[in-house]
């Protein structure tokens, strides 16, 4: 162990969050990632993010369960809900109902009992397919009830939360990350991977994913479900 700072670092196998804990690791913390098995349609996402975790470098990797999908409310926990393979306006049916506000509140429990006053998430509010949890006003909201609902906070040991990819585009995300020597053919972003994280391709995640690796000038690395068939790399 290192006399670093603790971070809790929030890793759900997708290219943003593997940024952000290469970002993490970039500025010294001692990097604990913590990811969910949430009931979500992509089991794969799981070990891309223990995959991560490994090949970036943190201390200790978490799983929590939760069972999101005894409420449903979204196309990723019910699967009577399709992933819609057009474009959409507004908010998405791929949101999941309050699923930042419950992750980050672990993250919070987590970062207590470790003694780390850092948090990071890879939230974006620039491609973030409308989800009103990864805006900046909900970040600065829950860091300041993280530090009046928590001992830490009331101690004066106060609690950040870094999303450091806010105002970023995907392929100002993925230059960074490339910088950073992230290895992006080990993360899964697609809304509907096969088990061994094939990508369709066709989902908003697929989309935003795709068109970022062609405007950062970087060979997409994904393994699409039909890749000779639709042309991907």
């Amino acid at each position: 162990m290192t006399d670093n700072k603790r971070a809790v670092i929030l890793v759900s196998g997708g290219l943003d969050s593997a940024t952000v804990l290469a970002m993490a690791r970039q500025q010294g913390y001692d990097c604990y990632t913590l990811s969910f098995d949430y009931g979500q349609r992509t089991r794969s996402e799981l070990l891309a993010a223990e995959r991560v975790s490994i090949a970036v470098g943190d201390v200790e990797h978490k799983v929590v369960k939760l069972n999101l999908d005894s409420i449903g409310g979204s196309a990723l926990t019910d699967t009577a809900i399709a992933v819609p393979e057009e474009q959409t306006t507004g908010i998405p049916v791929t949101y999941v109902p309050a699923r930042n506000t419950v992750f980050l509140s672990i993250a919070l429990g987590w970062a207590e009992v470790l003694g780390a006053q850092d948090i990071f998430t890879g939230v974006n509010a620039v491609d973030y397919s409308g989800y009103p949890d990864c805006r900046p006003e909900y970040i600065s909201a829950f860091e300041t009830m993280a530090n009046l609902a928590t001992r830490a906070g009331v101690e004066g040991h106060k609690l950040t939360i870094h999303s450091p990819l806010m105002k970023m585009g995907k392929s100002e995300i993925i230059s960074a990350g490339v910088k950073l020597g992230v290895d992006y053919g080990l993360t899964v972003s697609c809304y509907q991977a096969t088990a061994e994280g094939l990508a369709c391709g066709k989902c908003d995640s697929c989309r935003l994913r795709r068109q970022g690796f062609a405007d950062a000038g970087v060979v997409d690395p994904t393994r699409y479900v039909q890749a000779r068939v639709q042309g991907y790399t």
